[in-house]
């Protein structure tokens, strides 16, 4: 198994766990971080460089890439979007299952 398909696979069971945990905020960022491999995988493969930066900022490296279908920008959309105050989404969203769906497309792209 490759060592981004482990680390990936590991960032969803984490995201997992912490749902389970009821700690939104750390799935948000196991899902973020989750999204963040798949785009370094992604990026690789279209031999692009690839910069070495967080996952949150390589999320917004790829709302830039045109190449993107629309439902996929707002997933990328929703999880860069910043939290309230009392630390919810400002709008309904799973983003465990939108990175998940977001993670597929970049990998079998």
């Amino acid at each position: 198994m490759n060592d981004w398909k482990t680390q990936l696979q590991k960032e969803f069971e984490k995201a997992q766990q912490a749902r389970v945990n009821r700690n939104e905020g750390q799935a948000r960022v196991c899902a973020r971080r989750a999204a963040g491999i798949a785009i370094r995988e992604y990026l690789t493969r279209k031999e692009m460089q690839v910069p070495n930066m967080s996952a949150y900022d390589l999320l917004n490296l790829l709302k830039e890439n045109a190449d993107l279908p629309s439902d996929l920008q707002l997933i990328v959309d929703h999880l860069t979007v910043r939290v309230t105050e009392e630390f919810q989404l400002p709008f309904d969203a799973d983003l465990i299952a939108e990175s998940r769906i977001l993670c597929d497309w970049l990998l079998n792209e």
